[in-house]
């Protein structure tokens, strides 16, 4: 075979092997194509009795993500991760996936809506999908988070917070959302360090706080925006998240004067 032809051959290899996700890369233009044909066509007939024509408003924009979720993966390794969410019948995305070496994986568009929540509440909203971006961070659950991962996670929440005027309390964890069926992302997770550059709530210094009489511990966690429908679960959740404890132990005078803090900032 003349070197000529050999070389445009290795070429066209290589350029085969060079992206792994080239066909699932493929799949995603297709879908978000075809979603964008959807919007364009006027609504059904959604009074069929009614004859009337569709009349498109002038005055709309894409609907904006109002929460940040933060996950850790589960699993080992960054291409594990990215491998599992191009798999379709996994049925498993995130906007978002920071492996350890601090390399930002951007994997849908921020106004899609990534399937990253899972059956989840906070507060009144049981839709989490529809009004957050999720973010993934490779660590299997009992690994310590590393510098250049926290450092782009940082720089990332700072580019979505100003550009959707996203709430600093509503950078919230997997497992604050999904008591007792998440852990996500585990108590070695820095939330102080999030909450001392913007993200997400932490308490104040609470020496010389008195916790009133008749303090409801559970109305409180409510208040916050935990689901008490297994309020044991929510307690856990609430501890891993602000006192870096993974265990189930009822509220003490120190842990119920953090959580009484925090529950007058949603008042």
């Amino acid at each position: 075979m003349p070197k000529r032809i050999l070389l445009v051959f290795y070429i066209i290899i290589l350029g085969c092997s060079h992206n792994p996700y080239k066909e699932s890369n493929k799949m995603y233009k297709h879908q978000v194509k075809d979603l964008g044909k959807q919007i364009q066509q006027p609504p059904a007939d959604y009074f069929p009795l009614q004859d009337s024509p569709f009349i498109g408003t002038v005055n709309f924009d894409l609907r904006k993500p109002n929460f940040v979720i933060i996950h850790h993966t589960a699993q080992n390794g960054c291409p594990e991760t990215l491998h599992t969410f191009t798999v379709k019948k996994l049925q498993v995305s995130a906007h978002y996936v920071i492996c350890k070496d601090g390399t930002v994986h951007h994997m849908l568009n921020d106004y899609l809506r990534a399937w990253q929540a899972g059956l989840s509440k906070w507060g009144n909203n049981s839709d989490i999908n529809s009004s957050s971006i999720g973010i993934e961070l490779d660590n299997n659950g009992y690994e310590t988070f590393t510098d250049p991962q926290i450092n782009s996670l940082l720089i990332l929440l700072d580019s979505l917070k100003t550009k959707y005027k996203i709430p600093q309390e509503n950078f919230i964890g997997h497992g604050d959302i999904a008591p007792g069926r998440k852990v996500d992302p585990n108590w070695r997770f820095p939330w102080k360090l999030l909450a001392d550059h913007g993200f997400g709530d932490w308490y104040s210094d609470t020496t010389g706080m008195i916790v009133p009489a008749g303090f409801n511990d559970y109305l409180a966690l409510r208040i916050i925006g935990y689901n008490l429908k297994d309020s044991m679960a929510a307690v856990t959740s609430f501890r891993r998240h602000w006192l870096q404890d993974s265990s189930y132990r009822a509220f003490d005078s120190a842990s119920e004067k953090i959580l009484y803090n925090l529950s007058l900032k949603y008042q």
